[in-house]
């Protein structure tokens, strides 16, 4: 998927931009996933990681649910990393409710 342009943007702009859009996905439960940890994140992701971040969530929110949460494999062209680090922090703050 291809990058919004930011050329020029500031980065703490664009770090607000990105908080912005994980609260306002368009379904609650990728609000409640994505949210919390572009709160606990997204202060100290540079330029590449806030890259990959916004890639993956330029993807549909019913895939990204059904990856994070185990329930598809993600294709092979996502960033299973990515992925797989926001199904850990998701599985550690439910684990804390």
């Amino acid at each position: 998927m291809a990058l919004q342009n930011s050329a020029g943007e500031d980065i703490g702009m664009r770090r607000r931009r990105m908080r912005y859009r994980a609260w306002h996905r368009g379904t609650r439960e990728m609000d409640l996933i994505l949210g919390p940890y572009a709160d606990a994140h997204i202060e100290g992701l540079g330029e590449a990681e806030l890259d990959r971040l916004e890639v993956l969530m330029s993807e549909e929110d019913t895939d990204l649910l059904m990856w994070i949460t185990g329930q598809e494999p993600p294709r092979a062209d996502v960033d299973a990393e990515l992925l797989a680090v926001l199904a850990a922090f998701n599985d550690k703050r439910l684990a804390g409710i």
